[in-house]
């Protein structure tokens, strides 16, 4: 679901994000879920009082979501078993913004994990009116709203019950790395590709423009940096292709090759990828198999655009039932990824101490870096006051924990390494990609300590490099909340597993002349929601010290996370020595 859900006001009269708050009927149904034949007995088995599941006859394990086969064995011997109704709270978010018909702020959205195979989770709700006395590990049971064809489960607690210990995952995330699959072989395709042209469009709020027009300028920046011309380009590739959600495409290869007519030998677009810069790692695949020599690869957003014709009435949000991937969450509030990770920031706190503090020095430093950019859309001072004292949107999270919807269009031209060193710049290489999946990727289901999917992009990166955390000079990490950033810091080892706090206390560690040097331009919180490319983007300008007044002196290698929750991927870049 978009992140034009949500509704949160920024530092002055203005939205920071998107509202479709005119949209919203407070006397509405909440948005309810596709029943279907896999999953119609999960939806209706309120109507008996129970809470159902599949359950696996060989290992006796519990699926959610259903499926065809048991996640765990891979046997089809399956069944459909109902359980006790008992669960224990493993995180709650108290949502202040976010709007949905039949779910008006402030509501509270909550993960359990049922008794029976604390594996499995449900998003659910619980009583606003209880909120002050939940407490992670609380023992809850299960109750059920029924609204039309559907019995919602939701939980409330029991208070006489002692309090449990949460569930751990499967591998701890110290571990990961031991899920990730050796090298095939040590010729890596890495070796045989370089970045040689960037190009970024004019950026802002709501600029009210066609985004096409935005992914041309960007195109035709990088295509010139690079000292190529249109017709050099045989490829293209982006993100997330030429679906329309909420303002996060502006049609993809299909709209941009009706536009200039590139003739490509090799095009790709798509989200089920490597996160937002998994056009820039399919094109380097692309090279390698001999298809292309120049591929321009491109990201465009016009979410504060696409939000405010929301807003006026036109453009009108999706209706009906709520298919995958969001029919277990959205009918209970969950609209953003904000949902999720706050919950998972929850649980970091919970066992590693970490604070809201913590979180708010990633803030402060990305607002020092954006003052230092002029094309930055949040330039102000911040201070650790002005962080702590801002609007909360959903538990534990405060608007500058947020990142800034914009509408902009950033590309990345990959080429051919031979090629690339006869071009207009020096070439900047490619040390590493990190791409592996080790963990579930349903959102709920997933790792409980950090934000899923970073900690195997992360290992599977420095498995296919000689260098080390400490080798990194520049780190331009996926910070579309302050949580995201956290785990990518801890996931890629530039500090232990839970360390975070101590690491990131005061912000020394992190400023441009820390021990590493993060979101240099102002990242996702200041400069603006680009979507992972702009990092991409930052990270070359440093390594070719084209940074200006934010360059950092001598960097070498940089370091860039794209995504999280979703399929992610990591890539280590370097001068061409």
């Amino acid at each position: 679901m978009p992140e034009s859900w949500f509704n949160v006001l920024d530092e002055g009269s203005e939205t920071r994000f998107g509202t479709q708050e005119a949209a919203v009927d407070d006397a509405a149904s909440r948005p309810l879920p596709l029943v279907t034949d896999r999953n119609e007995f999960y939806w209706t088995a309120g109507a008996t009082g129970e809470l159902r599941f599949q359950s696996c006859l060989e290992c006796e394990g519990l699926l959610h979501p259903p499926a065809p086969v048991c996640r765990y064995c891979r046997s089809d011997r399956l069944k459909v078993r109902a359980v006790s109704g008992f669960a224990t709270l493993i995180g709650f978010t108290v949502n202040h913004h976010a709007r949905l018909p039949g779910l008006q702020p402030p509501f509270v959205i909550a993960q359990v994990a049922i008794e029976e195979d604390p594996r499995v989770r449900l998003t659910t709700n619980v009583a606003e009116d209880v909120a002050e006395e939940l407490t992670l590990g609380m023992r809850m049971q299960v109750y059920f709203e029924q609204i039309e064809d559907v019995w919602l489960p939701l939980f409330h607690p029991i208070p006489t019950a002692q309090t449990a210990p949460l569930p751990v995952d499967e591998t701890a995330p110290q571990d990961v790395w031991k899920l990730v699959r050796p090298m095939l072989t040590p010729d890596k395709f890495e070796d045989r590709v370089a970045i040689t042209g960037i190009g970024m469009s004019r950026i802002g709020r709501r600029l009210m423009v066609d985004p096409l027009s935005l992914t041309i300028e960007a195109c035709e920046r990088a295509v010139q940096d690079a000292g190529l011309t249109m017709d050099d380009i045989d490829g293209l590739a982006s993100y997330p292709g030429g679906a329309e959600i909420g303002g996060f495409s502006e049609g993809g290869v299909t709209a941009l090759e009706s536009a200039l007519r590139l003739r490509p030998t090799w095009f790709n677009g798509g989200s089920e990828t490597f996160g937002p810069g998994g056009s820039v790692i399919a094109a380097m695949l692309a090279i390698n198999a001999g298809l292309v020599r120049h591929v321009l690869c491109f990201r465009t957003v016009w979410q504060s655009s696409h939000d405010e014709m929301v807003k006026r009435g036109r453009i009108r949000p999706p209706a009906g039932r709520v298919g995958p991937p969001m029919e277990y969450v959205l009918p209970f509030g969950a609209t953003t990824a904000a949902h999720t990770l706050a919950q998972s920031a929850q649980r970091h706190f919970h066992r590693y101490g970490t604070t809201r503090e913590t979180l708010g020095w990633i803030a402060l430093n990305q607002r020092a870096n954006a003052a230092l950019n002029p094309t930055a859309i949040y330039r102000d001072p911040l201070t650790m006051e002005d962080y702590l004292n801002a609007r909360i949107i959903t538990t534990p999270f405060g608007l500058y924990d947020c990142d800034v919807p914009c509408d902009g269009a950033t590309a990345v031209i990959v080429s051919a390494l031979d090629a690339g060193r006869h071009l207009a710049k020096p070439p900047i290489r490619v040390e590493a990609v990190g791409t592996q999946i080790t963990e579930r990727v349903e959102w709920d289901q997933s790792t409980l300590t950090h934000e899923p999917q970073v900690l195997g992009p992360a290992a599977h990166m420095w498995s296919r490099s000689s260098l080390r955390p400490s080798d990194v000079d520049v780190a331009e990490l996926y910070d579309g909340y302050t949580f995201n950033c956290l785990s990518w810091i801890e996931a890629l080892g530039f500090c232990g597993i839970g360390e975070a706090k101590d690491f990131l206390d005061g912000g020394k560690n992190i400023a441009r002349d820390g021990q590493l040097p993060l979101n240099t331009h102002g990242g996702q919180l200041s400069h603006g929601r680009t979507h992972g490319m702009g990092l991409i983007h930052e990270a070359i300008s440093q390594l070719r010290g084209e940074a200006g007044p934010r360059q950092v002196k001598g960097a070498e290698v940089a370091v860039v996370s794209s995504g999280g929750l979703t399929p992610s991927g990591a890539i280590l870049f370097t001068v061409d020595r």
